[in-house]
């Protein structure tokens, strides 16, 4: 007989493989067991699928369900109320991008172990006890305690309450990135924390609309120096990098662990800011100059981003990743303090600090979709243009410089069969045919080199933006996730239109920032391209030219050869 359950509340599916329920609506068990708090069934539309199990109460035949085999009563466990449980700090620590969380550009994947004293070398490894390790998600508690609970659900005024809170839509699916990244929590008041001056984040309204505040105190950065070190009397070797910051002229150095380490605190940090990729990880190969060359100049462009950013460039653990020198214990104590921060998840959205202005849900939902079109769109762009100008650097570096060393080697066998005839003078003609030749080869080399000045910074700069764009579908479902919630409940529209509000204003801020830096970025970088362009031909027209003179300055010779003495 198959397994039936009574629905207690509505629940809407948001996710694909989820079914939408109604409350008292019976529905058809397939398994008992749950999957990470959910059931799977059959609702009373035929629809299959998953459905939260604390929506729902299972209905047993009365020997079955009130006694055991010996005639005792068996303890039955109530499903409770959405409002019953308290909240599990989801798994923030997931990364932005594609394959599940990329970090490097055009979606490598990294895999870091949340502050983990593996995290770093020995010399600068944290012996602290387990204790002090970062809480993540199922073996400790949440990072920040968030709960609600009320009283039983007999009393028809706390029913009403319940069934209230219901309404707003608490999407029990912790894998949602609306719950992973605090929005949901936030949005219903669950965040609580002290949120000291330094901590604040500003939005103001700018002339396009909310923005991040403009950095009163801008610096800039240089990556200099990759040096190859070792440890353990030499059985592992390992790259540093030496960072200079302009505000303090002081260089401390950094191995890509370190960026990796404060990639994973940055992106737990801030939910709603896209914190650019790394460059990718690479197994073999990490000493070759080449690999190292395309490492630097992808931290640069990293590095660039980052003290770009009004907020990235000032958050507490940023700075102290650029200040932090050889102190032992100083550098400790800010990781501890990093690892331990509190202002992750939904206490984010504290710090931030938004102008009275309520803005326009509608117009804000109206941006946020063609925000969206544009992202998917210059996305598949982009790979459309990385992918042609890959080709065309293969073609520059292979086919091209092939080609015209071929056109030359025509043209020194040609110079040698008229060197065959042996008359004085053609000599200056034959030399100059075998010149000709020569250039060829060379701007064969011209075009194999050039690839490196004009084509590959715009092959960079775009895959940093697709890890920008790859890091959007999770900011803008943030934002959705937030107008669904007030959409969903307008008994409360007030509370959850302010903290939506606050939402909407941090992410329309991210939004103008990104725009604003990819003006900037591929203005400067076409404009390089196109400098590089005419300056490559001009020294291929100087070699042609100096040629063409060869015949010339070769004629004359020639004249003065044939004149009677």
């Amino acid at each position: 007989m198959a397994l039936k359950a009574r629905v207690l509340y509505d629940f809407h599916s948001e996710n694909p493989g989820e079914i939408s329920i109604t409350e008292n609506e019976l529905v058809t068990l397939f398994n008992e067991e749950e999957l990470e708090g959910w059931l799977e069934g059959e609702n009373s539309r035929g629809e299959v699928g998953l459905f939260p199990a604390s929506y729902v109460e299972i209905i047993r035949d009365h020997i079955t369900s009130n006694t055991n085999n010996n005639g005792f009563s068996s303890p039955k466990t109530k499903a409770l109320s959405p409002t019953h449980t308290s909240y599990t700090s989801p798994d923030t620590q997931s990364q932005r991008g594609p394959g599940a969380g990329s970090g490097g550009s055009g979606g490598g994947s990294f895999h870091t172990s949340h502050g983990s004293d593996d995290d770093w070398d020995d010399d600068w490894d944290d012996s602290s006890p387990a204790t002090d390790a970062p809480q993540g998600l199922g073996t400790t508690p949440p990072l920040y305690p968030v709960t609600s609970s009320l009283p039983g659900r007999r009393e028809s005024t706390q029913q009403h309450h319940a069934k209230s809170s219901a309404t707003v839509g608490r999407n029990l699916n912790r894998f949602s990135t609306f719950v992973k990244s605090g929005g949901e929590a936030f949005l219903l008041g669950e965040a609580s924390a002290f949120v000291k001056d330094g901590d604040k984040i500003c939005v103001v309204m700018g002339k396009h609309g909310p923005e991040w505040q403009e950095d009163p105190y801008p610096f800039t950065c240089t990556i200099d120096d990759p040096t190859k070190q070792t440890k353990f009397k030499g059985m592992k070797s390992y790259m540093s990098y030496g960072l200079t910051p302009t505000h303090t002229n002081i260089q401390v150095n950094r191995r890509y662990k370190h960026f990796d380490w404060l990639y994973a605190r940055l992106v737990e940090r801030f939910p709603v800011i896209s914190v650019p990729h790394l460059p990718e990880k690479q197994a073999t190969g990490r000493f070759e100059e080449d690999f190292i060359s395309k490492r630097r100049k992808g931290l640069i462009w990293w590095m660039n981003h980052m003290i770009s950013h009004p907020v990235l460039a000032h958050c507490d653990v940023f700075q102290h990743f650029l200040t932090c020198g050889v102190d032992e214990k100083a550098w400790k104590q800010g990781k501890r303090k990093a690892e331990r921060d509190e202002l992750v998840g939904a206490n984010f959205f504290l710090t931030i600090s938004t102008p009275s202005v309520q803005l326009d849900l509608q117009e804000v939902e109206s941006k946020i979709e063609g925000f969206k079109t544009f992202t998917k769109t210059m996305d598949e762009n982009s790979v459309i243009v990385n992918a042609t100008i890959n080709e065309f650097a293969r073609k520059q570096a292979a086919g091209f410089k092939k080609e015209y060393q071929k056109v030359g080697q025509s043209f020194r066998l040609l110079a040698q069969a008229f060197e065959l005839d042996q008359q004085a003078y053609s000599a200056g003609l034959n030399k100059a045919i075998a010149d000709t030749g020569e250039a060829y080869e060379v701007i064969g080399e011209y075009f194999a080199e050039q690839p490196r000045q004009d084509l590959d910074p715009i092959s960079d700069l775009l895959d940093l933006y697709r890890g920008h764009l790859a890091n959007f579908p999770d900011i803008i479902h943030v934002q959705k996730g937030a107008l669904t919630k007030v959409k969903d409940c307008p008994k409360q529209e007030g509370e959850l239109h302010d903290r939506c509000n606050i939402i909407s204003c941090a992410t329309l801020a991210e939004i103008q920032h990104f725009h604003r830096t990819r003006v900037r970025d591929f203005r400067s970088q076409m404009q390089h391209h196109l400098r590089q362009q005419i300056g490559f031909f001009q020294k291929i027209t100087a070699k042609l030219e100096d040629t063409l003179q060869r015949y010339d300055d070769d004629q004359q010779d020639d004249y003065k050869g044939l004149e009677r003495p």
